[in-house]
């Protein structure tokens, strides 16, 4: 049975996804683009523009607009351009700043709490995916937008070299404390659709990576580390049943996999 289409809306009380159009095996539906806003307030905050597309960016400031609101803040969960290409003229459209890992003086740091009127999101260090990842908690919808640490559908790549397998498993041990403690309930994904049962889909992740692990260390004793690319031969040992379209991807967490079990 085919999954079901993923086209965003009115997620949760203060959380509404506007779905950009760029659909592919790697971004799913398309970026999604979450507009966070404190019922009847004024001051909005944008999470990942997505990719420069002036048409998806006019429907990002209509939907503010039509909530009677101004964006005020736009932050991004990570460098990747399906996320942040558009960033620059996000901020020409709507004068507000820009904040992200790595940016310059106003940097997001794990544990800082981004206000907008009555809003409050905080900022949560989740590295692995790449080395600027973070997430954001809105505690009052017990949400947590994950960009591409935790997807909506599926699992995501770990993006050698800026990305690294250790951060990326403490980003999911982290995220497994605040799903057990009822903190976060739900997951708002960077590409597909909303995960209800956020402590399952972590447990999941968690549970998957030990297992490509573990497959990986089975493909290094059977040949593939003898061979002149150990990649190609953990490629065709693991990820034989993977559409070629995502070789690419699965090439760049092989490459954090080995270098994880220190294998050059």
């Amino acid at each position: 049975m085919a999954e079901p289409s993923w086209s965003g809306g009115q997620i949760t009380t203060r959380a509404h996804c506007v779905l950009a159009p760029n659909p592919g095996p790697m971004t799913l539906e398309g970026t999604n683009t979450w507009v966070l806003l404190e019922p009847g307030g004024t001051e909005a905050v944008v999470v990942d523009p997505g990719p420069l597309d002036e048409g998806h960016l006019q429907r990002v400031c209509r939907v503010v607009a039509d909530a009677g609101a101004r964006v005020t803040l736009t932050v991004l969960t990570h460098k990747h351009d399906d996320h942040a290409e558009a960033a620059p003229r996000f901020a020409e459209l709507t004068g507000a700043p820009t904040r992200a890992v790595g940016r310059g003086h106003n940097d997001l740091a794990d544990g800082d709490v981004i206000t907008a009127g009555a809003l409050e999101v905080r900022v949560v260090a989740t590295p692995g995916h790449t080395s600027d990842s973070v997430s954001f908690a809105l505690a009052s919808d017990h949400a947590l937008l994950t960009g591409d640490t935790v997807l909506g559908r599926g699992t995501t790549v770990v993006a050698h070299p800026d990305g690294e397998l250790t951060a990326y498993l403490q980003s999911l041990e982290r995220l497994a404390n605040l799903t057990g403690k009822g903190e976060v309930t739900s997951i708002l994904p960077g590409h597909g659709p909303v995960v209800p049962d956020a402590a399952a889909m972590v447990a999941f992740y968690r549970t998957h990576r030990q297992e490509r692990l573990e497959q990986v260390r089975q493909a290094l004793t059977s040949g593939a580390a003898q061979e002149p690319d150990p990649v190609e031969g953990v490629l065709k040992r693991v990820y034989a049943d993977v559409p070629r379209d995502v070789w690419p991807a699965a090439r760049m967490s092989i490459r954090a996999q080995l270098d994880y079990l220190g294998v050059s």
